[in-house]
């Protein structure tokens, strides 16, 4: 573009070492109705593991879009590595390892012709790290893609984003339509890329435990704006469980109401069941002394955290509306 100045190998390498991983200005990409995103000012550290977590529809399918150059602003800007999203697309999807949230590849080709095709376009591969996530994955590379289950094909998906050790990867949903013991495998990936390659990772899920287990901090949106961002623990409603428990002795709620972190306690027979807010070693030892037959604890799920936060925010914004 007329006017626009391109940034050299030399200056683009000295960004690359100052910036933050992302950064967005006031990124804006509006489809109506109170979808897309408005207003995005984000930053992402260099060697975190992000999550960027939201309803369906709220936005953050956009913003990875908008990150990458697939689709532009009508306003705002993104930076990645200290680059321009824009002016700097190729240069940037070298840095990238990217999952979509829907994969679609030619059918009639196997696994191993497409991570072939996929490898040469970035210049070539080490194939020794295509065999070892494939094996690590249980995907069997001879079958055509089209034969794939949808889980196998979201296994094509990660191995392509992981395959060239990436200095950032953008995973949109990247446990989506696999089995338990391959969802934990692909967290197992997602930490070795941050600690053994020094990698960056952006990634959405629906998942409470993969945000609580992998990241540093959150960010959610609503709606295409930006209404939380913090360490993950700091959130409203994360770190809570509810814990219920069947004693072989009665106990009164006081025992257990005054401790600090618990509340909601109901007391019926022998059977308790409270609300506890971070450690739970006091409760633990309190209910230890009237003989527990049954422990179990359970985590809030995602959508208890989002109506927690969201609930929040909304009579936030309900009390900013009365002040005008």
């Amino acid at each position: 573009m007329k006017g626009e100045r391109r940034t050299g190998p030399n200056q683009r390498r000295a960004q690359e070492s100052e910036a933050p991983a992302i950064r967005t200005f006031g990124l804006t990409k509006s489809y109506g109705e109170r979808r897309g995103v408005f207003d995005l000012d984000l930053e992402v550290r260099c060697g975190e593991i992000f999550g960027f977590l939201g309803p369906n529809g709220a936005g953050k399918t956009v913003t990875i879009r908008l990150l990458l150059d697939l689709i532009r602003p009508q306003s705002g800007r993104a930076e990645i590595f200290g680059l321009d999203s824009r002016r700097d697309a190729v240069a940037i999807h070298r840095l990238v390892g990217y999952l979509p949230g829907e994969l679609a590849l030619e059918p009639r080709l196997t696994g191993r012709q497409i991570l072939t095709y996929l490898g040469n376009l970035r210049g070539g591969v080490e194939w020794f790290i295509v065999e070892r996530l494939a094996d690590r994955l249980e995907l069997n590379l001879e079958q055509r893609f089209g034969e794939y289950s949808r889980g196998n094909k979201q296994k094509v998906g990660l191995v392509q984003a992981f395959m060239h050790r990436p200095r950032l990867l953008v995973l949109d949903e990247p446990t989506s339509g696999l089995d338990p013991l391959h969802q934990e495998t692909v967290m197992e990936l997602v930490r070795e890329a941050r600690d053994d390659a020094g990698s960056t990772v952006f990634f959405s899920s629906h998942i409470l435990s993969e945000v609580q287990s992998l990241c540093e901090r959150v960010g959610f949106i609503r709606e295409g704006r930006l209404v939380e961002l913090a360490p993950v623990d700091d959130l409203p409603g994360m770190n809570t469980y509810t814990v219920e428990a069947e004693l072989g002795e009665a106990l009164e709620p006081d025992a257990i109401s005054s401790i600090k972190g618990v509340s909601n306690v109901t007391v019926a027979g022998r059977s308790v069941t409270c609300v506890v807010r971070g450690d739970m070693a006091l409760l633990i030892q309190a209910l230890a002394a009237h003989q527990p037959r049954r422990l179990v604890s359970r985590e809030p799920s995602l959508s208890e955290v989002f109506l927690h936060l969201y609930g929040a925010t909304a009579d936030s914004d309900t009390g900013a509306g009365n002040s005008q």
